[in-house]
């Protein structure tokens, strides 16, 4: 199990880039969250299988239709969300 802290911007608001995520991250079987920050960014945290969290962060980079990505960083975590689930947090 890995965990990775993600901050994707670019024009990621206000086009269904959270539920997006979810439902990849819901398909892949990771835990987490995302949320829209402040600042116009989405924030990720996801963690399971390194190769699921790697086919999300490729997701993130393209979003879905509507969204266009400037930037995906990532920063590794320690797992702390084991058999919650994934969600979006407002």
């Amino acid at each position: 199990m890995i965990a990775r802290h993600f901050f994707v911007s670019g024009r990621v608001q206000g086009v269904g880039f959270r539920w997006f995520t979810m439902h990849r991250a819901r398909a892949l079987d990771l835990d987490g969250w995302v949320r829209n920050t402040p600042d116009g960014r989405v924030e990720v945290w996801a963690e399971g299988s390194e190769s699921a969290v790697d086919a999300l962060e490729a997701a993130l980079k393209g979003g879905p239709p509507g969204a266009m990505v400037r930037s995906v960083s990532a920063d590794a975590a320690e797992p702390r969300l084991q058999g919650r689930g994934f969600d979006v947090t407002f």
